[in-house]
């Protein structure tokens, strides 16, 4: 393991009870600016700093009336906010953070905020696994929402049902996106352990996060250490076709339920059909049928996250049969295969997939939508796991589903040694030895150029980054609806 051990030696202050003034640093990322809207959803006064802050978050924060204080100094703690909270994408060496150590202002991470402000009094389900946890969190949302139970929440994406990846109900339940990435520079461990789970839902666990883990089974460690937080009156969820998700169920005290597509497992899917309204399946609980219909969501992957979300809605009282209902009218999530627009015949799509499990998923999901149409995808390694050579040989697999496979060349790539850089021109040879037409650009520039000439009207451009690939599906809108004009 690298870095992921404990909580870093400091002078632990206590947190104020109830702070009106609040200040967070790095409020520009996903996480950050959700709980900056939780606060002021309480009532309080509510400032950020940050390097840069782009829309749309930085429309939704002046929106709330929230200031921005662009850049890190230690001036923007002159004030003496009530409270600091630290965004883990700050380091020990800002200057912020230095001013903030000296200052006597109490500061705490992201999820020990969440926690001590928003969690304790309701009853927290939280969902996990390297995969599907964004999508999960927003489906099991949808369905409480939908059985006015009220239902709070914080997801690391953007539920299109509420538009808002954050919401301050009145019910009992808070609905968390646990995060097994590190917590801040003074705390080590991963923010899920932080909070408290009276429901845990776990949907996967692979090699990820190769800055702070070493090997897969580091991150199963702390898995293990998230399922035995789960009380004995509590549930886990866990995926049963994965064997070191199995083995950390193994530990849980909890009460397990079992989900995926194998007959032995407590919940189970049948019948899948892709339609063009979605994805038709039968869902099973102990071999018994549940509930038959039609989901509006893409691939076998997604039929399995919704499975989880209704295995974890049951165990809160919602009746499986209501919680399918819901999720017939699930909007899906912003950046998850969600569709940006149609332009001479051409469909541009987005997703949020980097990893080769996901990229995998995403583009049999697509073939398996529109079976008689070229699917071209384009991908940005974009992750500090992604742009190293960890996978360079797992993602040949990963797009033998797609026609066309057009790869943009990492950025930065001095940030690691030669040898253990990703390098896209490798990729889109072996895939070409495989008889795929791939193709490889050192810029977006280069890409855009290229689908504008070579894309034709039937095409399915699937556009996959973990960022907004220098906005590159609405260039290509753009320039398609220029040419055609």
């Amino acid at each position: 393991m690298k870095r992921i051990s404990g909580v870093c030696g400091r002078n632990v202050i206590p947190l104020p009870n109830s702070p009106t003034r609040v200040h967070l640093m790095g409020i520009g990322g996903t996480g950050m600016s959700a709980l900056a809207g939780l606060f002021h959803s309480k009532g309080l006064k509510v400032s950020g700093s940050d390097q840069a802050v782009y829309p749309p978050v930085s429309d939704f924060l002046n929106d709330l009336g929230i200031e921005i204080m662009e850049g890190y100094r230690g001036a923007n703690l002159s004030s003496r906010p009530d409270l600091v909270v630290v965004g883990n994408v700050i380091r020990r060496t800002n200057p912020e953070a230095d001013e903030l150590e000296k200052s006597g202002i109490p500061f705490a991470s992201m999820p020990e905020s969440l926690n001590h402000y928003f969690i304790r009094d309701k009853i927290c389900l939280v969902i996990t696994g390297t995969h599907g946890k964004t999508t999960v969190s927003a489906m099991l949302a949808w369905i409480l929402y939908d059985e006015d139970l009220d239902p709070s929440f914080m997801i690391g994406g953007l539920p299109r049902n509420f538009m808002t990846n954050y919401r301050l109900g009145k019910g009992r339940f808070f609905i968390l996106e646990g995060d097994e990435y590190d917590t801040a520079y003074f705390d080590k461990t991963p923010k899920f352990l932080h909070y408290t789970p009276k429901v845990g839902i776990i949907t996967s666990c692979e090699y990820d996060h190769a800055d702070i883990y070493d090997t897969v089974e580091n991150i199963q460690e702390q898995f293990i250490r998230f399922a035995e937080l789960i009380p004995s009156d509590g549930y886990l969820i866990a995926y049963g076709e994965d064997p070191r998700v199995s083995k950390i169920a193994a530990g849980s005290k909890a009460s397990l339920r079992t989900y995926g597509m194998n007959f032995g497992d407590d919940w189970t899917v049948a019948d899948l059909i892709d339609t063009q309204d979605g994805v038709t399946a039968t869902i099973l609980r102990d071999d018994r049928f549940v509930a038959k219909g039609t989901l509006p969501i893409m691939g076998a992957h997604n039929v399995l996250n919704a499975l989880a979300a209704i295995a974890a809605a049951e165990t809160v009282g919602v009746e499986p049969r209501r919680a399918f209902r819901s999720l017939q009218s699930f909007k899906g999530v912003g950046r998850r295969q969600q569709i940006l627009g149609e332009e001479s015949g051409i469909l541009v799509i987005d997703d949020f997939a980097h990893h080769p499990t996901a990229v995998s998923e995403t583009c049999a999901a697509m073939k398996s939508r529109f079976p008689d149409r070229r699917v071209v995808a384009v991908f940005e390694p974009r992750t500090n796991t992604s742009r190293r050579s960890i996978f360079q040989k797992a993602y040949i697999q990963a797009f033998l589903k797609a026609d066309i496979i057009v790869l943009r060349e990492p950025a930065d790539p001095e940030k690691f040694p030669e040898i253990d850089r990703f390098k896209s021109w490798m990729l889109a040879a072996d895939l070409r030895s495989q008889g795929k037409d791939a193709h490889a650009f050192k810029d977006t520039d280069g890409i855009l150029d290229f689908l504008c000439k070579w894309i034709r009207s039937g095409d399915v451009v699937l556009l996959m980054s973990n960022g907004n690939f220098d906005r590159l599906g609405s260039r290509l809108i753009t320039s398609l609806k220029e040419k055609a004009e």
